[in-house]
């Protein structure tokens, strides 16, 4: 027994530093960008061996946590957990399970149209203040109309802030992961005209956007839900197009 503890013990070394640095940066202790500290710095503090502290700088550098900056003035530094370390992890299980891409549309589609009904039975003052945050995001589509790609961005955080405004926290985590998923494997395989579509479809997409938010300030939940179940609907096949069949494969886009 004492044999077997003792071959354990230095991979357990690797592991305790990097669950310590990983409460407090998930914990918030250690601010985005924070600096914590050069290599010498950290051996020093936990007392172990330089090859103990790479492994565990290893460990959470695969994990997003950190980033090791090399030169005179490098160090580590901490970074928060966002949507793309959980649509990293994500994508490589939907990869293995063969999931497509429609299949991860569809669970977009089936979390907004219920985000769009909870906002509309809010009362009319809380309808008021989501309807002017999301219509100043689909204020910012038009400006942008013209550039695809920045249209892309405003659009992606106009579902995301929907469902975050759904008053549901994990559901709002879920649709940022979705989010990431979708457009980066959509312009993974998208060599033509990009993931929003043509002009004019950009343009319906606003007019929709508009319905939407003229139903949830009127306080109508079961055409404010219907209406964007449809919506998603059309946005699938316009991002999709004969895509929709190919299995989630982010392998070579995470960088």
């Amino acid at each position: 027994m004492a044999a077997a503890n003792a071959r354990n013990a230095p991979r357990e070394v690797p592991q305790r530093i990097a669950d310590e640095l990983r409460v407090l940066i998930v914990s918030g202790e250690l601010a985005e960008g924070e600096s914590l500290g050069r290599e010498p710095d950290l051996v020093e503090r936990f007392g172990v061996s330089r090859p103990s502290l790479r492994e565990a700088l290893r460990i959470l550098e695969a994990e997003g946590l950190i980033s090791v900056e090399r030169g005179v003035r490098g160090g580590v530094v901490a970074h928060g957990p966002d949507q793309r370390m959980t649509a990293r992890t994500a994508a490589l299980v939907l990869r293995a399970r063969n999931v497509s891409l429609a299949d991860v549309f569809e669970a977009r589609s089936l979390l907004e149209p219920v985000a769009a009904r909870r906002i509309a039975v809010l009362p009319a003052r809380a309808r008021r203040a989501v309807v002017a945050e999301l219509g100043a995001l689909v204020d910012a589509q038009e400006e942008a109309v013209g550039d695809p790609e920045a249209f892309a961005v405003v659009n992606t955080a106009f579902h995301e802030r929907l469902v975050a405004l759904g008053g549901n926290q994990t559901l709002g985590i879920v649709i940022e992961m979705l989010n990431e998923i979708v457009t980066r494997a959509v312009t993974a395989v998208s060599k033509s005209s990009g993931v929003m579509g043509s002009l004019a479809t950009r343009q319906r997409a606003i007019r929709s956007q508009r319905r939407l938010l003229r139903l949830i300030e009127e306080g109508i939940p079961d055409a404010a839900e219907e209406h964007w179940r449809v919506h998603m609907a059309v946005v699938a096949k316009v991002m999709l197009g004969q895509e929709a069949a190919t299995v989630v494969d982010l392998t070579h886009h995470y960088g």
